[in-house]
């Protein structure tokens, strides 16, 4: 097999691939989702492609975080060390960043959800596309819950 088909045939295993902007307001991080995210990972639920921080400055200025500048030793981030495929560059970050309160920083991951390939292999194989995707975030989908609440019973 050629390098070119073997490179086409790893992209065509590949699960569905999402990123996620994930921001800490005032630069306050707990760290304490960085171990679960590690489990998802060891338990190849999903790869993490790309891993960066970033903060916005009171100014709005935006400069690239490392990621031995985190945690305060409180938080051992070295495992995500290096993981940077080129997905994600330095346009995707500043378009991250504007998203961003200033004073805050935020955590960007592209990652692959390894526990849908086989789904996603078996649609393409049967000819079948993605034609749109989405997320509702749970604040939507709580504010929607609530709002059900209050609708008076049906007689």
């Amino acid at each position: 097999m050629s390098s070119e088909a073997e490179d086409r045939t790893g992209v065509e295993d590949l699960g569905p691939v999402d990123y996620i902007v994930v921001e800490f307001p005032g630069n306050r991080m707990t760290g304490e989702g960085f171990p679960l995210l590690v489990d998802l990972v060891d338990r190849g639920i999903i790869r993490i492609f790309d891993f960066a921080f970033v903060r916005k400055e009171a100014d709005g200025t935006v400069t690239a975080v490392e990621l031995q500048d985190l945690g305060g030793g409180e938080v051992d981030l070295t495992v995500f060390e290096g993981a940077s495929s080129g997905l994600l560059d330095h346009g995707d970050i500043q378009e991250a960043a504007a998203a961003l309160e200033a004073g805050s920083s935020a955590g960007i991951i592209v990652y692959e959800n390894t526990w849908a390939a086989p789904f996603a292999r078996a649609l393409r194989r049967g000819g079948a596309q993605l034609v749109a995707a989405g997320r509702i975030p749970v604040q939507a989908l709580l504010a929607s819950l609530d709002a059900l609440e209050d609708l008076p019973p049906d007689e």
